[in-house]
């Protein structure tokens, strides 16, 4: 016994670990959905404006840099983990493209291609994920001086990061996203990985926050023409604890945060100015929400697109990209599409017994329509903190956020430096990057 075990004592770790350099290795790496899939920024939801706390349960937050990100007063970054999750999922797509580089593409051209395109879409999911948080909002007249993120492209420890400028930023995003449309499979049977109508997805995301409206119409457009289903609220059990599905029929690419103790269901109480919005024929306000017993007259969220009360869902949705053609189309002048698209989702979310088509052609008004429907429909999505960004850039839509914390009122203002949160202090002193200024 004793020899057994000092011969397992004597062993190297080296022996033990393998080293990815196959086809099925990058599948195998693809594959750790917990690496992948899981683990994106949850600060910029924090900060936004669907939900509010109370004081105690403000004070009873355990997390600091949680607790002053959500009434905008943290003055420096001590968890690293919004910052490095992200970063993990951009090492281990740096790791498989290395990989498959070295690999001769025509043994399995099929498989090497569906990777390859899986690849490029995960690097460019996790560096939109990072801009969106760690990044002043995009735009077109001030991206090349704007300070970007690094953009980590090889696997390699041993080069020192520098943050790009902004535009370079979402040059990169672009790239990927094209680079993931042209390789990536029409259908795809592995539930956390992304198909070709996902990847036209998130570059309809990122020209949206880019406010480019005719590439957002275009590819929302090449993404709804591969798949349009919805889920029609109504075959929902509403009273149900978790009443959507985890991988539903609307769901183009599932991904979640980080676990977030201010957006949980004991903290979060949805904003009365949200709430209030949803008609009572409205299936969404029992499908999303349900009354807190606790607190008579306050709300909690429960329709998450993961199933979980604990982890927001930041994946990409039909119902998403619906909304996204819908504005983008009021924006260009196609007012019969944008129509189309609302009304198309608002039919799967509202009692049809009661269910009026919009039918507003004023190009204004009907946009205000669509951008209500857009925060309806997306709670707790991780999209809210990037429309602040952009609409904060319209006079029309500009909007002051407002917190009270035992009687004391904070406020962020529209446009405000706070708009992108801080680097970790960790990895600014490691690797001497420029901290987001304040």
């Amino acid at each position: 016994m004793s020899s057994s075990c000092s011969d397992y004592l004597d062993l190297k770790p080296d022996q033990k670990m393998a080293i990815p350099k196959t086809l099925e290795h990058c599948e195998l790496l693809l594959n750790d959905y917990s690496a992948m899939n899981t683990g994106y920024p949850t600060l910029g939801e924090v900060a936004a404006d669907d939900y509010y706390l109370n004081t105690s349960d403000w004070k009873s937050l355990s997390n600091f840099d949680e607790q002053h990100t959500y009434n905008w007063s943290l003055e420096f970054m001590t968890l690293n983990t919004h910052w490095q999750n992200p970063y993990k999922t951009v090492y281990l797509s740096n790791q498989i493209l290395s990989i498959l580089s070295h690999l001769d593409q025509n043994n399995d051209k099929v498989k090497y291609e569906k990777t390859l395109g899986a690849t490029h879409f995960f690097r460019a999911f996790a560096f939109h994920q990072i801009a969106s948080v760690f990044t002043m909002p995009y735009q077109a007249g001030t991206a090349e001086s704007e300070l970007g993120i690094p953009l980590r492209l090889s696997p390699d420890l041993d080069y020192k990061s520098s943050r790009s400028n902004l535009a370079a930023t979402y040059t990169q995003i672009v790239l990927d996203y094209k680079h993931a449309i042209r390789y990536l499979p029409v259908v795809e049977t592995l539930k956390g990985r992304p198909a070709k109508a996902a990847a036209y997805a998130g570059l309809a995301r990122v020209y949206l926050d880019m406010q480019d409206y005719d590439n957002a119409y275009a590819y929302a457009d090449s993404c709804l023409n591969l798949k349009s289903d919805l889920l029609n609220y109504k075959d929902l059990k509403a009273s149900a604890s978790l009443p959507i599905p985890r991988f539903n029929i609307e769901v183009l690419f599932p991904a979640i945060s980080i676990f977030s103790s201010p957006l949980g269901q004991s903290f979060a109480r949805i904003a009365p100015d949200l709430y209030q919005s949803y008609d009572v024929h409205d299936y969404r306000k029992t499908v999303y929400f349900k009354p807190n017993s606790f607190d008579v007259g306050t709300y909690a969220f429960k329709g998450s697109y993961d199933n979980s009360a604990t982890t927001p869902f930041v994946g990409l949705t039909t119902s998403e990209v619906y909304l996204i053609r819908a504005e983008s189309a009021v924006r260009t002048n196609n007012i019969g599409q944008g129509l189309r698209d609302l009304n198309t989702l608002l039919k799967n979310r509202i009692d049809p017994v009661f269910f009026v088509a919009v039918t507003e052609n004023d190009p204004d008004l009907l946009l205000r329509i669509v951008l209500q429907e857009r925060r309806k429909e997306l709670v707790f999505r991780g999209r809210r903190w990037s429309d602040l960004r952009r609409l904060n850039q319209d006079e029309r839509f500009r909007k002051t956020l407002k917190r009270n914390i035992d009687g004391q009122n904070y406020t962020l203002e529209p446009n405000s430096l706070k708009y992108a949160h801080l680097i970790p202090d960790l990895v600014i002193s490691e690797s001497g990057i420029p901290q987001n200024k304040r």
